[in-house]
């Protein structure tokens, strides 16, 4: 007990402390981070789950960008915390770089930058509370909160299909970004290539998600994971709407509460509907980039949203802004 106590306080200590990010260490005078980090020093080997393991890694090393290996897949233990991650003072956020595509949460208790400290003591250390915060959101089957895929015969089809993946990272003076192309994603009977580039600035909670297929095909969808009891809110303004969820949706406790949202402009969409896993938005097909915004606010985020109807309030300024500027970064 004393040795995770001292652990704890270390690891504390280090969220505040200069470094270097060109030694693998975070430069302290970044605002917003984004980052994509490999297991090295082990070996590619048939694992008990029927799929190729990474096994006995000795360390993980930070990349800028990444051709996903053919090997890798959900649990195969040779990304960091399973794909790229971004981050500002408020939040932070990961997307599965495997068949699942989910984007998770990381809830944080502390206004510093955290995401190359975590999955450093443990594989999935990240699902434990600790000093920083913990991964706060149970995506299961679902696109977790503002995820992409493809509604095919009412059910969202992921990336079991896609004949290459390549992930890049951007860290600028203003913003963060994951840029991700996936060659020949096929779902159902077709077949294209889509970009996605997803970016975080240095205010608030939200991500600005863009995707560009390369061509016209119905159902390519995004959503909020859905949680029994649970209710969806939906508000139309002028030319933007959101959807959104608030509650005890995470995975910290059965009174710990979260607010998910998705905003999206109006006339770029096909349909709202509810899935099996996820609360849907539906875009109508196109090749121009289609873009929309997601969020999520922890009432344990420190100085962050703690009531139903401040979340509201804020959702609501936010579409308003949209409104009359078609933007809110």
């Amino acid at each position: 007990m004393k040795k995770t106590v001292i652990l704890s306080i270390v690891l504390f200590s280090l969220f505040s402390c200069k470094s270097n990010q060109s030694n693998g260490k975070l430069d302290t005078n970044l605002k917003t981070y984004a980052e994509l980090s490999i297991a090295q020093g082990g070996e590619w080997v048939d694992g008990s789950r029927g799929h190729k393991e990474y096994n006995a890694g000795t360390s993980f090393k930070n990349v800028n960008s990444l051709q996903v290996p053919k090997e890798h897949t959900d649990h195969s233990w040779f990304l960091r915390y399973e794909g790229p991650g971004w981050e500002n003072n408020q939040i932070g956020y990961r997307i599965y770089l495997d068949w699942r595509n989910a984007i998770d949460i990381y809830g944080k208790k502390v206004d510093s930058l955290v995401l190359p400290y975590v999955g450093q003591d443990g594989f999935d250390s990240y699902h434990e509370p600790a000093p920083w915060g913990q991964d706060i959101l149970k995506a299961g089957k679902s696109m977790g909160i503002g995820g992409y895929g493809r509604l095919v015969n009412d059910t969202i089809a992921h990336f079991q299909s896609v004949k290459n993946t390549f992930a890049k990272i951007e860290n600028n003076k203003t913003n963060s970004a994951v840029n991700i192309t996936y060659e020949d994603w096929k779902t159902g009977n077709e077949t294209i290539n889509l970009n996605s580039k997803l970016t975080i600035y240095q205010q608030d909670r939200y991500t600005k998600a863009e995707l560009t297929p390369s061509k016209e095909i119905t159902g390519i969808s995004t959503g909020i994971v859905k949680f029994k009891n649970i209710p969806l809110i939906k508000k139309e303004g002028a030319k933007w709407a959101y959807i959104a969820t608030y509650g005890t949706q995470t995975l910290v406790s059965n009174t710990d509460k979260l607010g998910m949202a998705i905003f999206y402009k109006l006339d770029g969409v096909a349909q709202q509907k509810t899935g099996i896993d996820d609360h849907l938005v539906v875009f109508k097909p196109t090749t121009k980039t289609i873009t929309y915004y997601f969020l999520g606010a922890w009432e344990q985020e420190l100085n962050g949203i703690k009531t139903e109807e401040a979340f509201f309030q804020d959702l609501n300024k936010k579409l308003e802004t949209l409104d009359n500027t078609n933007t809110i970064n």
